[in-house]
This record gives C-alpha cells, sequence and structure tokens, in this order.
C-alpha cells in the first residue's frame, strides 16, 4: 500500500467516527449496489465504526443484473455487515399509476435513486443510523449524479477522491476482483454504461479536472473544454437553493 493512501484512509475513517459520534448515533445505512464506489465507501464504513454497526441495502429493480446482487451479497459478508435486498419494483409500478406520467430512461432513472434514498432514510430513522452517501469527486463535479437522489447523505467518505483513486483504494481495502473489473454503470436500464453515456473514459475525465483545476478552469483541449461544460451545466447541484433568507 503507497504510504500516503494509508495515511489519508485513517483521516476518511476517523472522519466517519465523528460523523457518528457527533450525530448522537451509533450505526450508518448504505446503499450497496454492486459496485465499485459502494464497495470502497462500505469497506471504510466497516473498518471505522464495525462491520456489525453498518446496514447495506441493495435496491433492485427488474433491470439490476443477478451478478450485482450477488456481488453485493458477497461484499457484505466478506466485510461482517448486514445485507437486505429490497426489490423497487412495486414502488415504480405506483408511479407508474399517476395521471399523465411519461417516463423515459433519463426520468425513470431519476425516480430509481430518488426512491432508494427514501428508503435508506427510511431505515435510518427507523433504526437511528447515519445515511453514508458513495459519491465521488469525479461524478460531483460532473452533475452524474441525481439531485435528492444518489447525491444526498448525511456523510460522503469518498467525495474528494476521483473515480480513477477509487480504484487504488479498492485494492488496498481488498475489495473482490468482479467488482474492480466491472464497467462503471448507474444501473438505470440494461447495458447502460457510465463512460459510454458521459461519452469519455474516467482516465480522460480525471486528468482533464486536475488539469482544470491547476489552471483556473481554463481549458486547452477538447476534452478539457468538453469536462468544463459538463462541470458548468451541473453547477445547480452543488450550489443550495436559491432564496431570501438573510436579505432583510
Amino acid at each position: 500500500m503507497d504510504g500516503n493512501r494509508g495515511c489519508a484512509m485513517g483521516r476518511i475513517e476517523q472522519m466517519i467516527r465523528y460523523a457518528v459520534w457527533s450525530s448522537g448515533l451509533d450505526r450508518i445505512v448504505i446503499g450497496i449496489s454492486g459496485g465499485i464506489d459502494s464497495a470502497v465507501t462500505a469497506a471504510f464504513c466497516c473498518r471505522a465504526i464495525g462491520g456489525e454497526r453498518v446496514l447495506g441495502l441493495t435496491l433492485p429493480t427488474a433491470v439490476t443484473s443477478l451478478e450485482d446482487i450477488e456481488d453485493s451479497r458477497h461484499l457484505c459478508s466478506g466485510l461482517g455487515m448486514e445485507h437486505r435486498v429490497i426489490s423497487i419494483d412495486p414502488i415504480l409500478d405506483a408511479y407508474r399509476e399517476l395521471p399523465g406520467l411519461t417516463l423515459s430512461p433519463y426520468l425513470l432513472g431519476n425516480l430509481m435513486a430518488r426512491t432508494r434514498m427514501a428508503i435508506l432514510y427510511y431505515h435510518a430513522n427507523m433504526d437511528r443510523r447515519l445515511v453514508c452517501g458513495t459519491s465521488n469527486r469525479t461524478e460531483y463535479l460532473l452533475g452524474y449524479c441525481t439531485k435528492y437522489g444518489d447525491n444526498a447523505a448525511d456523510i460522503q467518505p469518498i467525495l474528494h477522491l476521483y473515480k480513477t483513486e477509487v480504484y487504488d483504494y479498492a485494492r488496498d481495502l481488498g475489495i473482490p476482483e468482479t467488482i474492480i473489473r466491472k464497467p462503471p454503470s448507474a444501473g438505470f436500464w440494461t447495458g447502460q454504461r457510465d463512460e459510454h453515456e458521459i461519452g469519455l473514459s474516467y482516465t480522460e475525465i480525471d486528468a482533464a479536472l486536475r488539469s482544470l483545476l491547476q489552471n483556473g478552469w481554463k481549458s486547452s483541449n477538447p476534452v478539457e473544454e468538453r469536462v468544463l461544460s459538463l462541470v458548468k451545466a451541473s453547477e445547480h447541484k452543488r450550489l443550495p437553493a436559491p432564496t431570501l433568507l438573510g436579505t432583510d
């Protein structure tokens, strides 16, 4: 393990412990998708407060692969944390009864993300847990997330990590290779792949983000221009809702 990452891992675990302690609670609930971000985040939570105090919820739909569900089971078992599988299809079916409902893959994906977060918060409220988010820095800056869906949480342990860094930590943490090698996907529809949807690889995106940050967010090539346009277009996802509070 790289020495700097070892120190950084300790800081992440300390942050998780402090967040739990300062909340007056003692447990965490986290959505487990079968992907690398939730796997790494869950591992950090278990290292920080013990697997017996971490609940993992896998919330599949009809398009969720059996591989993702089995990878989630295997991960949670290896980490010593409780794992439950709860289909959200009945809830999505209820949405379809709404008058005039029109669903595209994009709209349905947002409903999935927000439904999953509502269920996570239900369990948090019921069991006095903190909801742990799984967003990484790359997707946060690109706005590749659903507002009040997967970007809503009480604590975000890997939000400061670029996607390519998440893979480094995954190997240090002993995340199963089946998860590490899996193409990143939000799982909103069959065959959906993050990099195909964005149109760039995460290696390209992270290199562009680092360069943009170093150069005052001024682009110098077409890839950086593309990434910068995504960052600008998604700014509303990173800002608090506009209000007039404090103006009078």
